[in-house]
C-alpha cells in the first residue's frame, strides 16, 4: 500500500470514528427517531449524503455503534479474565472494567436503553449473542469465586450489577457529581451486591 493510500484509509477511518461519535451523542441527546442524516454529517462535518460513503444509513450507523460497543465490551472483558491471577482478583477487575465503560460511555448506554428496537433484525442478533457472551464471562467469573453458587444466581447478580452501574452515568451527569466521585462509590457497591462483602 502507498503512503497516499495510507493516508487515504486513515482519513476514512477517522471519519468513520467522527460519525459513530457524533451518532452516540446526538441519539442519546434526540432519540434515533428525532437525528436525520443531515444532523448526522453535519454533526461530523460533512453533508448529509456524505454520511452513505460509510453507513448504508441512519439504521445501519446505529448498528456499526452498538454492535461495536458490545464487541469492545466482551474484547475487553476477556482480556479482564485472562488477565487475572485469581477469581477475587478477575470479579474486582471486571467490576473496575465495567465502571470505567459506564462512566466514559454513557452516551452509547443511553442509546442502547432507548434505541435497541430501533436496530435492525442482524444487528439486534449481533448485539444480543455479544452480550450474553459477555454476562456468561462474569457469570464464570462468579462460579470460579463461589463455587457452591448456582450459575443463575450468579447470573442475576451480574445483571443486577449490571443494571445499578448503568444507571448511574446518567445521575452522575445530572447532578454535576464528577465521575472520579462516583468511581470508587460504585466500584464498592458493586462488589458488595456480587459477594455480600
Amino acid at each position: 500500500m502507498t503512503q497516499v493510500e495510507n493516508a487515504r484509509s486513515q482519513a476514512k477511518a477517522n471519519r468513520r470514528t467522527v460519525l459513530l461519535n457524533s451518532a452516540a451523542s446526538l441519539f442519546a441527546l434526540r432519540g434515533f427517531k428525532g437525528v436525520s442524516i443531515e444532523d448526522l454529517g453535519a454533526a461530523a462535518g460533512v453533508s448529509g449524503p456524505a454520511v452513505y460513503r460509510h453507513f448504508n444509513g441512519k439504521q445501519a450507523l446505529l448498528g456499526a455503534l452498538l454492535v461495536g460497543v458490545s464487541e469492545d465490551l466482551l474484547a475487553g472483558g476477556k482480556a479482564v479474565v485472562e488477565s487475572m491471577p485469581d477469581p477475587a482478583t478477575t470479579v474486582r477487575a471486571l467490576v473496575a472494567f465495567h465502571v470505567d465503560f459506564a462512566l466514559s460511555k454513557p452516551e452509547v448506554i443511553r442509546v442502547q436503553d432507548r434505541d435497541f428496537d430501533s436496530l435492525g433484525d442482524a444487528d439486534s442478533l449481533a448485539v444480543r449473542s455479544l452480550q450474553r457472551a459477555y454476562v456468561e464471562l462474569w457469570v464464570g467469573a462468579l462460579g470460579r469465586l463461589f463455587p457452591e453458587r448456582d450459575a443463575a444466581v450468579c447470573r442475576l447478580q451480574a445483571h443486577a450489577v449490571f443494571g445499578l452501574i448503568n444507571s448511574t452515568p446518567h445521575s452522575v451527569q445530572m447532578h454535576g457529581e464528577p465521575a472520579a466521585t462516583a468511581r470508587p462509590i460504585l466500584e464498592a457497591m458493586a462488589w458488595a451486591g456480587l459477594t455480600g462483602l
